[in-house]
């Protein structure tokens, strides 16, 4: 699934480290998430969506409205 994380990351000029600290994850799982090759949780795309202030859909890609 093509999600927005990694584009969020960089137009908040934030690292992957920085936001698997924030996600209580590593920066591997991280990495991971955002090539798609380990899908997201329900868990960590509730905390993105708060560490973004934006929508789980619009993370998702079902909508191109953040809010």
């Amino acid at each position: 699934m093509d999600t927005r994380i990694k584009e969020l990351r960089e137009d908040n000029d934030l690292t992957q480290q920085q936001i698997a600290d924030k996600l209580g994850i590593t920066q591997r799982k991280y990495s991971y998430l955002e090539t798609g090759t380990q899908q997201l949780t329900d868990e960590i795309l509730v905390k993105l969506s708060r560490v973004y202030d934006v929508t789980t859909d619009y993370i998702l890609r079902l909508t191109d409205k953040p809010k």
